[in-house]
């Protein structure tokens, strides 16, 4: 039987347990140090952020499990926008495009942002400079 069902499934892990309530940056393991920086940013002007907290799946099989899903790096929960970011290679940026674009076409209440390498720069400029 195929599920023709689409899938959020709550990232319950390490890093995002139900028992905390404030995150320490220096705590968590970080995917690529420029993550690690954003978070920084984000506690810099006081925004609230979670870490990975969801994964929604793009693609199922025939019989119905996932086999492609995205997770993206951020949640702003009082902005309820979705972050990933991109500082590494174009064949990366290229397949994040694709898994973004796919996001929006089938979770279209869901608001999610693509800060590619020029936005973090900018941003890790304007707070290294305050």
């Amino acid at each position: 039987m195929v599920k023709n069902l689409l899938e959020i499934r709550e990232n319950l892990n390490k890093n995002n347990r139900l028992d905390k309530k404030f995150k320490n940056a220096e705590n968590i393991k970080f995917a690529h140090n420029s993550e690690k920086e954003f978070s920084k940013i984000l506690d810099f002007y006081r925004i609230k952020w979670e870490y990975e907290p969801k994964t929604f799946t793009l693609r199922f099989d025939r019989e119905g499990n996932p086999i492609v899903s995205f997770t993206p790096d951020f949640y702003l929960p009082d902005l309820d926008l979705y972050i990933e970011l991109t500082t590494l290679n174009q064949k990366l940026v290229t397949k994040k495009n694709y898994k973004i674009k796919k996001l929006k076409e089938l979770y279209p209440d869901i608001n999610i942002k693509l800060f590619y390498k020029k936005d973090y720069i900018s941003l890790l400029f304007k707070y290294l400079n305050k």
